[in-house]
Formats: structure tokens, C-alpha cells, sequence
């Protein structure tokens, strides 16, 4: 009788666990503001740009393929929308001492190598802005459109759907989502997965 009753609260605890919500923010929500340093020394939080309408935040990384492939994407859709209010602002999320490619230093060096237009910041070691977001691989972007005072969340996930070659992708889900915000639309597909390495 003990061993089934340990049977049934293990299947419970694991039943209840598969529907917990994950965390991190939703499709609506509050986006939640930071305050990181960025390559050049300054910090940099959601309310540093006073004419902002949102923003195209990315979590990325040095050391990830997937990140390296995107990343002439990501200077682009900073270039393209940064004038129309929605820059870039790319979170570093990885602890730079389980992944030293991701060190502060070396951050620096590739910016400065690919001459980023944007801000590229560091998250802390205990990794809060990139838990408080839910992000889990890079890159992952999330899109911010700004109501009243507050930011809220638009589009969470992938850039486009062909990490590869950009010239094949079919669905450009981040200029679809800031081109709708744009045009006071509503955004069609405001969720996909990201696709990329796991944060460490």
C-alpha cells in the first residue's frame, strides 16, 4: 500500500510539473526592464532611449553557429527599423565562466570586428534579465512595442524560418512583427521556436 501511494505522488508531481507554465514573459505582458553595461562601459536599460517605440531585443552570444549566422540579419534589422523606433538591443546571456568565448573582453572584440550599430550587452553572472525574459537559446528575439509607459511584448522567437540561408526564407517573422506595430496592426504570428544553441 506504501509503494502505490508513493507511485501515485510521484505520477502526480510529475503530471503537475508538465503543466506548470514556464517562466518568463507571455504574449502581452510586461516586458521586464534591465539596467546591463553594454561593450562601451555605459548602462543601458528600456527607458535609456526616451524616443523608442519598442525594440527588437535579441539574446545572442559570440560563441554560438546559429548566432554567427544571423548575425548580419540582426545588424539589418537594426539598420532598417533603429529610425523607425524599434531598435536593436542584443542580451549576451551565456556566464562568460562556463563559456569564456562569451567574456566581456571578447564581446568587445567582436563588435568591434563586425562594427555592431547597436547596443551588445552582458547579462550579470546570476543571468536575472535573461531568466526574468525565459529566454533558453540563442538567438532568440524578442519583440517590444511600447503602451502608455510600459513595454509589452509582441513576438517572441525565431528571426526567420532558414537559419542557413537567408536568401530561402519564406517567413521573415521579426519584420512582420515590426511592420505590423508599425501600421497599428495586430501581429499574426506573435510566437514561433527558436532555433539555436542552449544558454549556458
Amino acid at each position: 500500500m506504501v509503494y502505490i501511494k508513493a507511485f501515485v505522488i510521484s505520477f502526480l508531481f510529475i503530471v503537475g510539473g508538465l503543466n506548470q507554465t514556464p517562466q518568463g514573459v507571455k504574449i502581452g505582458g510586461t516586458a521586464p526592464d534591465f539596467n546591463l553595461k553594454n561593450i562601451d562601459g555605459k548602462m543601458v536599460s528600456l527607458n535609456t532611449n526616451k524616443s523608442a517605440k519598442g525594440y527588437i531585443i535579441v539574446f545572442t552570444c559570440n560563441t554560438c553557429p546559429y548566432s554567427d549566422m544571423y548575425e548580419d540579419r540582426v545588424i539589418a534589422l537594426h539598420r532598417k527599423y533603429a529610425a523607425m523606433g524599434y531598435p536593436v538591443i542584443a542580451i549576451q546571456p551565456n556566464n562568460p565562466k562556463i563559456s569564456t568565448g562569451d567574456s566581456y573582453s571578447k564581446m568587445k572584440e567582436r563588435a568591434n570586428d563586425k562594427e555592431f550599430p547597436f547596443a551588445y550587452l552582458i547579462d550579470t553572472d546570476s543571468q536575472e534579465t535573461t531568466a526574468a525574459y525565459g529566454a533558453t537559446n540563442t538567438p532568440q528575439v524578442y519583440v517590444l512595442n511600447k503602451e502608455r509607459q510600459e513595454f509589452r511584448v509582441a513576438y517572441i522567437g525565431a528571426i526567420d524560418n532558414n537559419s542557413r540561408n537567408p536568401e530561402s526564407a519564406t517567413k521573415r517573422y521579426v519584420e512582420s512583427a515590426v511592420d505590423a506595430l508599425l501600421n497599428g496592426l495586430s501581429v499574426e504570428t506573435n510566437s514561433t521556436k527558436a532555433i539555436g544553441c542552449t544558454i549556458k
